[in-house]
Parts: structure tokens; C-alpha cells; sequence
């Protein structure tokens, strides 16, 4: 077995957790994997896989390695489609918000999968910042300002945002009528996996945006938990208008200040300048701008 199929098959061991299954997707013997992967870790001089009766999982070195192999493989991929000019495929591996993704993104896959039959996509969930080249992350969808200058951004559109609270806690608290009011107010504190820092309040008052830091008895770095907050009454929480459509649709929530909206926010595409050419991720990049322009952001 030659170098590159060697890495391909300890990709595959990571993935499946498995020398028999990663082997018989690869069409070998369950030895031949084994020995591969014993060369393997000779030729580098570390561990790269635990072995038990059960399972099979990478090491520190491993799960490092492994991370390395996905984006060099892939890089390897891009560059045999450029030059065959044939038709994108392979994995893609993109980071993004759930809510954004289930919302915006999901419904339309079938048609972009239609037409790209050979690109499978494998989907991240989360709102932290993610280290594309050590997680072999093709792109990353963000809300909000990248400030990562290594990195190649897209810009995909702006979500309008919106200031909401439960009926209950406007009911305790008041319903203030401009920024002013807002004294003796409570917030639901969001925890910036950015800065670590909670973010302030923000208001749009006569064309100047206004930073509100009011008191808060709980907080999160999570937004569907400051979502979930907010709908039990613990304070004024800022989001995307697209997360509570169906919760100010059914009384859940009520929108407050509506005249004085946060500024809108960037929706942007981030990916690494050796990416840039990788025709599955230009694609499908096309596919997102496409899509978040007809959008209701």
C-alpha cells in the first residue's frame, strides 16, 4: 500500500473507530490495514491510534495528525479536479450555527446536492471559534465581525437583529419606551467566545448606536441557552430576528424597542487562502450568497 493510500486509511480507521470496517471500505484485508497503520506510525515515530478489544480511537498525536491528513488530502483532491476539470466532489466540512443552518440552509440543500451529486458535506454545530487547519475545517459561517486577518472572508449578507423579553418579565419589570427607560432593566448576559467578555446591548437612537450594560443575574456563551433565558423571564436578550419568529408569532416573547434596533449584524463565509480554488468549497459558496440574497435576513 503506497504512502497516500496509508493516509487515506488511517482517515478512514479515525472516522469509523474500526480497523475491520475502515478496511472493508477500502476493499482490503483487515491485516493489511493493521500493517499499514504499523508502518505508519513507524515511519513517524508516534502513536497515532488507542487500541481495545472494541474500539479504536486516534491519540493526541493521532487526532492532530489526522487533522493535518483531511486538509492535505483534500488540498490533493482540489488540485486533480482543477487539472482534470471535471466535475467538484469530495467531502466538505463546514462549520456553522445550527439554528442558521437548519433555518436557511437545510431546506435547500436537496437541490444543491442534486446538481453536485459527487460533494458530500458534513456539518459542525457550534458558536465557538473553531481552528480551521488543526479541526480540517473547509469553511466556517459566522455571525458577526471576524477579526482572524489569516483568514479569506466572503461576505454573505447582514441579519437584522432584534431586542425581545418574555411577557412575564415585562409585566415585573415595565415596558420601557426608549433607551432611558431601560433603568432598573435586566439582560440575559451573552459570553463572546470571542473577546470572553459579555457583550453589550445595542441601540440605534437618532442614527448613533448606543452600548447598554444593564445588570444580570445569569448569563451563557451559548445562544440557544440566552434564548431559552429569555423565554423564562430573566431579562432583555439581543438576536438575530430569524431565531424568535415563532416565538413573537405566538405571544412567547414580545419585541421591545423596536424603533431603537441593534445594528445589523455580518453574515460572512470564512476559509483558508489554500482553499480558495478547492471548486466544491467555490461552489458551494456560490450556492450560500445565492441563497442568502432571496433570503429574508
Amino acid at each position: 500500500m503506497d504512502y497516500l493510500d496509508s493516509l487515506r486509511l488511517f482517515i478512514r480507521v479515525v472516522e469509523r473507530g474500526s480497523f475491520t470496517a475502515a478496511a472493508a471500505d477500502h476493499g482490503v484485508p483487515r491485516s493489511t490495514a493493521t500493517e499499514a497503520i504499523r508502518q505508519l506510525e513507524m515511519r513517524l515515530g508516534v502513536r497515532l491510534l488507542d487500541r481495545t478489544t472494541r474500539h479504536v480511537a486516534a491519540t493526541l498525536d493521532g487526532d492532530q495528525y489526522y487533522q493535518r491528513c483531511l486538509a492535505i488530502l483534500a488540498d490533493l483532491d482540489d488540485a486533480e479536479a482543477m487539472l482534470r476539470d471535471s466535475e467538484p466532489h469530495g467531502l466538505l466540512r463546514i462549520e456553522a450555527p445550527g439554528l442558521l443552518t437548519r433555518t436557511f440552509i437545510l431546506p435547500l440543500l436537496p437541490s444543491f446536492l442534486d446538481r453536485h451529486s459527487r460533494i458530500e458535506i458534513q456539518f459542525g454545530q457550534s458558536d465557538r471559534l473553531v481552528d480551521l487547519v488543526r479541526e480540517g475545517v473547509d469553511c466556517a459561517i459566522r455571525v458577526g465581525e471576524p477579526v482572524d486577518s489569516s483568514l479569506v472572508l466572503r461576505r454573505l449578507g447582514t441579519i437584522k437583529e432584534v431586542t425581545v423579553a418574555s411577557p412575564d418579565y415585562l409585566a415585573r419589570y415595565g415596558i420601557p419606551r426608549s433607551v432611558d427607560d431601560l433603568e432598573g432593566h435586566r439582560m440575559v448576559g451573552f459570553l463572546s467566545s470571542r473577546t470572553g467578555d459579555i457583550l453589550p446591548l445595542e441601540f440605534e437612537v437618532a442614527g448613533e448606536l448606543r452600548k447598554i450594560r444593564l445588570p444580570m443575574r445569569v448569563s451563557s456563551d451559548h445562544s440557544d441557552t440566552t434564548a431559552d433565558l429569555a423565554r423564562r423571564g430573566f431579562g432583555l436578550v439581543q438576536a438575530p430576528r430569524y431565531r424568535f419568529v415563532d416565538d413573537l408569532a405566538e405571544g412567547r416573547l414580545v419585541e421591545v424597542l423596536p424603533d431603537c434596533p441593534p445594528s445589523p449584524t455580518p453574515l460572512s463565509a470564512l476559509y483558508l487562502p489554500s482553499r480558495q480554488s478547492a471548486p466544491r468549497l467555490r461552489v458551494f459558496l456560490d450556492y450560500l450568497a445565492d441563497m442568502f440574497r432571496m433570503a429574508d435576513l
